[in-house]
């Protein structure tokens, strides 16, 4: 890394409907290094990345790229500058192949018919830099989640990049996927590229960049060079407060066993056993691909078991859909908050009370003060920063957004929640909020199964736990027994 520009952004400033996203933002990217972003939600991360990538236009300040002076970019603009975005939303067509999504929009030669063969060929070439196994000839809708990132990225390399913006590209990767990434990272940054990275994981941060830059409340805090600070040091300046315990303490007090599985076996795992006492938070912990969701999935109702007896309350029950296991008492936050958890375009009213809309209806038409007296209690209950409760959801932040998903499950009184990655893609100040009302829950005497891809997550926060490789139990551990080591030893795949 040298420390020649190759990217200066001058007092940056966006505001809507009198709201200022960004105040007066000023930062360099230097040729060659990686650059990381960090912030809470709404700090205005997006849009700072948006006005380079030209999605939006600043309201006011100066883009300096290469030393020639903008305004305001274009997506034209700043492509043919050689600047490409990995947002977190894909930019793909699942019905086309593999090869056609890396180069779309990118003639191999001034054929008017296209080549397929000799596609697919210069497709190979760009995903053999991943080491895995991706057929060119594959249609994006058969991928992975994990997968279909990588071509989204394979597709910004077709181009001749000079900045490539990576906004939290490993949420959906497996740990050696994302070892992958570095490896690609590092050897773009050989090459003279420069990368922004964004990602609320700080230990990748640590992991990979040479300087990182703190945003909050859309101003610029402080731009550090990585390896002369801490995890402690950003958080505090992230949430303008210094951070004591990361995750709050609490003394587990356990009831009786509220649930049991035995022996449960379905889409790709097998043999599965535990159970959940009242007021106990249990972790299922394993790497990316251990089958942790499948498993959740089928003890909600919303897949298939091919075997196995759940046990619920002392009964044997038969949860064949989650309307099953709602009148149960069992809940859900699924993974996927935007496509599984709520329904972006509607509001928040909308969204809270769809749970419970038979308990507050009346031969079909819905009691209007029930819903809002609903309404009023759990938005005040989760603390949810909205206008109104006519506010889309899609305009919240990621963890306003989880609260509400988490109101519309709490008014249906439940008596199991299981939180699948609860704090993916949300801020340090929200993932605080989401903590203290899962101890809250379990002290409530609910109880709790938990996920999540964090390893000091699973340890702050579980219990105990059982460790998944490939579909199947490796160990079960108490609390005194957590580990990193010994969690990520069973997690490879070690009884």
């Amino acid at each position: 890394m040298n420390n020649e520009n190759l990217l200066s952004l001058k007092s940056i400033t966006k505001s809507y409907s009198g709201v200022t996203v960004l105040d007066n933002v000023s930062l360099d990217i230097r040729k060659g290094e990686v650059h990381a972003l960090v912030g809470a939600n709404g700090a205005g991360k997006s849009t700072l990345i948006k006005a380079i990538s030209g999605a939006i236009i600043p309201d006011k300040g100066k883009i300096i790229f290469e030393e020639k002076e903008y305004n305001s970019m274009s997506p034209q603009l700043s492509s043919s500058l050689g600047i490409a975005v990995i947002y977190q939303e894909f930019n793909l067509i699942p019905s086309l192949s593999v090869a056609e999504n890396i180069f779309m929009g990118n003639r191999l030669d001034n054929s008017r018919l296209v080549n397929f063969k000799k596609l697919e060929e210069k497709a190979n070439e760009i995903l053999k830099h991943f080491s895995i196994d991706i057929k060119p000839s594959q249609k994006v809708k058969g991928l992975s989640v994990a997968y279909m990132q990588i071509v989204e990225i394979a597709k910004a390399l077709t181009r001749n990049i000079k900045l490539l913006i990576l906004d939290e590209p490993t949420a959906p990767l497996t740990n050696v996927e994302v070892d992958v990434l570095f490896d690609l990272i590092n050897s773009l940054k050989e090459k003279g590229v420069s990368i922004i990275y964004i990602s609320h994981r700080l230990e990748e941060i640590f992991g990979i960049s040479d300087r990182v830059t703190v945003l909050r409340d859309g101003k610029k805090v402080v731009t550090l060079n990585t390896q002369e600070t801490n995890r402690k040091e950003l958080i505090g300046h992230m949430i303008n407060s210094e951070v004591g315990e990361e995750y709050p303490t609490r003394a587990a007090k356990y009831g009786e066993v509220l649930f049991e599985a035995k022996n449960l076996c379905g889409k790709g795992f097998k043999n599965i056993n535990f159970k959940v006492h009242k007021g106990e938070i249990f972790g299922i912990s394993g790497l990316v691909g251990a089958k942790r969701t499948e498993i959740v999935r089928a003890i909600f109702g919303a897949d298939k078991l091919s075997s196995g007896e759940i046990i619920f309350e002392g009964n044997n029950v038969m949860l064949k859909s989650p309307y099953d296991a709602i009148s149960k008492g069992i809940a859900m936050i699924p993974e996927e908050r935007k496509s599984q958890g709520v329904i972006l375009n509607l509001s928040i009213k909308w969204n809270l009370t769809i749970a419970i809309v038979r308990n507050i209806s009346k031969l079909f038409v819905v009691n209007l003060k029930k819903e809002n007296e609903v309404v009023d209690e759990y938005k005040n209950v989760l603390s949810i920063k909205m206008s109104d409760e006519g506010q889309r959801v899609s305009t919240l932040s990621g963890g306003n957004q989880q609260k509400v998903v988490l109101s519309k499950w709490l008014a249906s009184k439940p008596k199991l929640i299981i939180f699948d990655e609860p704090t993916r893609g949300i801020d340090v100040g929200a993932k605080k909020e989401i903590y203290n009302i899962i101890n809250r829950l379990a002290d409530d005497g609910i109880g709790i199964i938990f996920i999540s891809s964090e390893m000091d997550e699973m340890i702050g926060l579980s219990d105990r736990m059982i460790v998944l490789s490939e579909g199947e139990i490796m160990t079960e551990l108490n609390k005194e027994e957590f580990s990193k080591l010994e969690i990520l030893n069973f997690a490879s795949g070690n009884k």
